[in-house]
């Protein structure tokens, strides 16, 4: 099937409706957008539950081939919505019978668990996933960045480990994800320190691919590397994210004989014939996922 063309906007094949995030079709890309502008994206009880929503919206639409995750207004998030997510980070439940230590203890790791699978199907999403992230990323805003594949920023873009500042430990997937994005002594700077970092410093580091002027831009860009990477056959850029899951802590044995498995399955592609056909033909590929 042949995706519509970029500019033909349309409904999620799921239906999607949210408080905090909308959801963006265009032509093979889909744009995840956080929209709590008036909050600076802050990730409240309602953000958590719907970011695996919008994740399988996304990705349940065989049309779509890249994602964008993107945000209204000037900040990408702030981070974690300290005053609503106050039973998670210790503040007062007003009106509920007092909890021992042992079962506040209990209902605080769930509610971890819970955040942490709301920013793992943005990692577990099989399409490509690019951030594009302006103004403040802190804390949270990391951790969904980090699961992203691919990340890219405006000028104005400013980043932060923020949590030791407010006394907790990140939990949500920045001290397991950035070490292989940036290396274990950049994070553990980053973490023990909960500074800021302008968008020149992430990008020298390579928490980011590269710095766009402005917003304007920033969006820009996204797109352009999400229609760049839309026009490769889908079943290899989906492949290659999956061979590139398997192998993050095996051997180079063990990720070659994964790959092989799965080439031995999908070189019988439509699309292969399709791209050796176009090379002969010397024309630009056409594929169709099949």
């Amino acid at each position: 099937m042949t995706p519509p063309p970029i500019g033909s906007h349309r409904s999620p094949a799921l239906p999607f409706v949210s408080d905090v995030l909308t959801i963006e079709m265009d032509g093979p890309l889909a744009t995840v957008w956080l929209d709590r502008p008036e909050k600076r994206n802050a990730l409240g009880p309602t953000f958590w539950e719907d970011l695996p929503r919008a994740m399988e919206a996304v990705t349940s639409d065989p049309t779509i081939r890249a994602v964008v995750v993107a945000a209204r207004g000037p900040h990408f998030s702030v981070g974690l919505d300290l005053v609503a997510m106050g039973d998670l980070t210790g503040g007062p439940d007003r009106g509920a019978a007092p909890l021992s230590p042992a079962a506040r203890a209990r209902s605080a790791r769930e509610q971890i668990v819970r955040l942490q699978s709301s920013v793992t199907s943005v990692a577990d999403c099989p399409l490509p996933v690019i951030a594009a992230i302006q103004g403040y990323c802190i804390g949270g805003g990391v951790d969904l960045a980090a699961a992203c594949d691919i990340r890219l920023a405006s000028a104005d873009a400013v980043f932060s480990v923020r949590e030791t500042k407010v006394a907790i430990v990140a939990d949500l997937g920045s001290l397991q994800r950035l070490p292989r994005i940036i290396g274990s002594g950049h994070v553990a700077e980053l973490a023990f320190t909960g500074r800021d970092i302008g968008a020149a410093r992430a990008e020298a580091i390579g928490l980011v691919n590269s710095v766009s002027s402005d917003p304007e831009h920033l969006l820009e860009d996204a797109r352009a590397l999400a229609t760049e990477i839309a026009a490769n056959s889908p079943l290899a850029v989906q492949g290659t994210k999956a061979v590139l899951a398997a192998g993050d802590g095996r051997s180079v044995a063990d990720g070659l004989d994964y790959v092989a498995t799965w080439n031995a399955g999908f070189l019988i592609s439509d699309d292969l014939a399709e791209a050796m056909a176009a090379f002969v033909e010397k024309r630009p590929a056409v594929f169709s996922g099949h």
